[in-house]
């Protein structure tokens, strides 16, 4: 879960299990001034908030004004009476990304995206259709990663306490702890359970790696994309620049396991490899739709392939989906997350916050991803051995001939370097 400029939320509800789930950037502040200490107003005011801005003006088929008459009917003698009701009241929602954090849950969510985490690395979110607890992917190159934990995974138990009926703010709760400290993750995988220990650790992420690999096919940019985070979109241009001056013949962009980040990433990011189109739009309940379009200052248009898999999400799926629908790139790999809701957050007079889905995300061509992920335009799937094998014992070969997916990646680029120079001799000859 990420927020943009203006305050809105990209959707994996995904909370990265460190110090940071969610940039500072932009969280609305109007409401701040309008609480009093009763705990009564500050479960109206989360209400109201739901009333005016949620996505489903049939609020999911609940009765959204007998909710307010129940609960603003109790007594409250404290404010933790309020937010037990406040969690009470948006559960019947049944929207897993629609949420309230206490003080210490919100504060956990603004620290800002500097690159520097402190935990296990991976992110999290409750599923939408079976309310497990779900990883969304590992960070890579952090402890959870190196332990071998997996997009997909459910995480059934946390040091032996049982994930189930607890909500993503409580699971981070658990999980989180100081470094060098360890916590038991309990996930199930293909039907089976086992037990992961992970030591928490600090950790420095680079959103960017990138290098040319020479191939039959002429040297290729090879740019691995990790996360958006703030910094990600001048490390990315950094690439393409450094990668154009080796004079590559085209691009593997690498986005296997990124689990989203920062909207306006995403879009910066587009718009270095686009010149023209539709890169993202937004629909509220209202039908106001934002869309963000290219600029015509694309840093290349040598030919690309994309690389997806099951962790790539929210702004991985942004990105991809945007060069996929304007036909710029070619996506390789397997399906991708499915995450595309909005959310706003709004901060509450007592320092807690509430998370609203007001928005839904489409790509170019008008693709609704949320649960459904974009299918690649070239599937070629790796088994959990394969993953393992490659990402965690073998690490020195992703991005190379000995990465399955780049070598066909490559070969793919290969016939479109070849059409490409033979539109060329066709248009000299005329």
């Amino acid at each position: 879960m990420v927020i943009n400029k203006n305050g809105l939320v990209l959707g994996a509800t995904a909370v990265t299990l460190s110090t940071i789930a969610v940039t500072s950037l932009g969280i609305h502040s109007q409401g701040q001034a309008l609480f009093k200490e009763s705990p009564k107003e500050l479960v109206d005011e989360v209400w109201q908030i739901i009333h005016r801005q949620y996505v489903d003006g049939t609020f999911n088929q609940v009765d959204w004004q007998a909710v307010r008459r129940e609960y603003l009917n109790k007594p409250y003698s404290n404010k933790e009476e309020a937010y037990k009701s406040i969690r009470e009241m948006l559960k019947r929602l049944d929207d897993p990304y629609t949420r309230f954090m206490d003080p210490k849950e919100f504060k956990n969510m603004q620290v800002d995206t500097s690159g520097e985490l402190t935990g296990v690395g991976i992110q999290i979110g409750m599923d939408e259709d079976t309310k497990k607890l779900t990883v969304i992917a590992p960070i890579e190159d952090t402890p959870a990663f190196k332990a071998g934990i997996q997009a997909k995974d459910i995480i059934t138990k946390i040091d032996g306490k049982s994930t189930e009926g607890i909500d993503t703010n409580q699971a981070v709760s658990l999980i989180r702890g100081k470094v060098g400290t360890s916590v038991i993750l309990t996930i199930l995988r293909n039907g089976k359970q086992k037990d992961v220990k992970i030591v928490r650790a600090k950790i420095e992420i680079h959103p960017v790696n990138f290098s040319q690999q020479s191939t039959p096919q002429g040297l290729i940019g090879y740019i691995r994309l990790k996360q958006f985070s703030a910094n990600a979109s001048k490390e990315m241009r950094d690439a393409i620049k450094t990668l154009e001056g080796k004079r590559v013949v085209g691009f593997v962009l690498d986005l296997r396991g990124n689990p989203g980040g920062l909207l306006y990433s995403s879009v910066e990011i587009a718009r270095m490899w686009l010149d023209k189109g539709t890169i993202v739009s937004t629909k509220s309940r209202f039908g106001e739709r934002e869309r963000e379009v290219a600029r015509g200052r694309s840093l290349t248009k040598k030919p690309m392939v994309i690389l997806v898999d099951k962790g790539s999400a929210s702004a991985s799926e942004i990105l991809s989906g945007a060069l996929q629908d304007n036909k710029r790139a070619t996506l390789l790999g397997s399906k991708t997350f499915g995450k595309g809701l909005v959310q706003s957050v709004r901060p509450l007079d007592d320092g807690s916050g509430v998370a609203v889905t007001i928005a839904k995300y489409f790509t170019p061509s008008g693709r609704d991803l949320n649960k459904q992920g974009i299918a690649p335009d070239i599937k070629l799937e790796m088994s959990d051995e394969e993953r393992k094998t490659l990402w965690l014992k073998e690490r020195q070969n992703v991005g190379t001939l000995k990465d399955p997916q780049f070598a066909k990646a490559v070969e793919v680029l290969g016939k479109k370097i070849a059409a490409q120079n033979s539109t060329r001799a066709e248009k000299s000859k005329k």
